[in-house]
């Protein structure tokens, strides 16, 4: 998955740490066991001369084996009587052993060459927590998203907001289910306060679950970043262009909000251009009706759009005043 490279870093981080901790709280029980019990020092020096012997064997030439298994045996009756002391005198058996967050790995982040699943988990939250400094992304979800906020009443196509707002979100929510990193774009189009950003950030939800790298941000936010880094003012910025054209899923939140320049139309053609041919998803979020898109847009960024994107339109009042 195309995470930002801070954080596979961050995970990065976290596993060191999680091995340092194991390796300092084993070391901990070690200083407090071993005065106790001094049979077990008598132990582990003998379990350490089999394992430099055994590590020697392997430079010899000729039949090793009959030696090699019984230096095994030998090690794993040591075990043994170190585990029985231990418990015998109130411990846990492993007691005096190195405990990893994931004992897999042992907290590598790597099993058989291949990454752990503690790993892809830990970057799933990395990628959560990143998302929840700019979004309200735990409030966000398709269980918490009510249409009972929608106009009942029918409009003059025979539909009301609220039957229309059901089946996009019953779209929306087949979106997430099916969602990958060649999943269609969605334009959302309508007022303010009638859901927009609520939907896309519920498909950020499952997108993060199932281990995808996402990009939330309002086109004045992002757009501002990137003019920029494109200046050289790299510092604080949280939008950079490599991750905004790479990321798994891009939501594009607020389009019409940017302030207008010929960077700004240029750098949103890029960035709906690319994706388009990378066939990375995107998702924008728009008050603008048809009619006023078409107007404040030039015709490459609109043809790029209605041929690429598929419209839901969400119509009624502000439902965050009507809270």
């Amino acid at each position: 998955m195309a995470y930002k490279n801070t954080v596979y870093q961050k995970a990065i981080n976290t596993l060191e740490r999680r091995r340092e901790k194991a390796t300092l709280e084993a070391n901990s029980r070690m200083e407090e066991i071993l005065p106790k019990l001094p049979e077990l020092e008598e132990i582990q020096k003998k379990l350490s001369a089999i394992g430099i012997s055994i590590s020697k064997l392997f430079f010899h030439e000729g039949n090793r084996e009959e030696e090699l298994n019984r230096l095994r045996g030998a090690s794993l009756a040591l075990q043994k009587q170190k585990k029985e002391l231990l418990i015998k005198n109130g411990y846990d058996e492993n007691a005096l052993s190195i405990q990893y967050y994931c004992p897999v790995c042992s907290d590598t982040g790597y099993y058989n060459g291949r990454m752990c699943s503690c790993h892809r988990e830990l970057l799933k939250e990395i990628e959560r927590d990143s998302l929840r400094k700019i979004a309200p992304l735990d409030d966000c979800t398709f269980e918490t998203f009510d249409t009972r906020y929608y106009p009942e009443k029918a409009m003059e196509n025979g539909v009301s907001p609220r039957e229309k707002a059901q089946r996009i979100l019953n779209s929306c929510r087949g979106y997430a289910q099916t969602f990958n990193a060649h999943s269609p774009n969605l334009m959302f189009m309508g007022g303010t306060g009638l859901g927009k950003t609520h939907l896309s950030l519920a498909i950020a939800n499952v997108a993060v679950n199932k281990g995808y790298s996402v990009i939330y941000g309002t086109s004045q936010n992002i757009i501002s970043d990137l003019q920029n880094e494109n200046f050289g003012r790299t510092d604080d910025l949280r939008y950079e262009e490599y991750d905004v054209l790479h990321t798994d899923l891009l939501i594009l939140d607020d389009l019409g909000t940017e302030f207008s320049s010929k960077f700004s139309e240029a750098c949103i053609y890029n960035i709906i251009n690319t994706r388009i041919l990378q066939k990375k998803p995107t998702i924008i979020c728009t008050n603008y009706e048809h009619g006023d898109f078409v107007r404040e847009y030039n015709q490459r960024i609109v043809s790029r759009i209605a041929g690429e994107y598929s419209t839901l339109i969400l119509e009624g009042n502000d439902i965050r005043y009507i809270k």
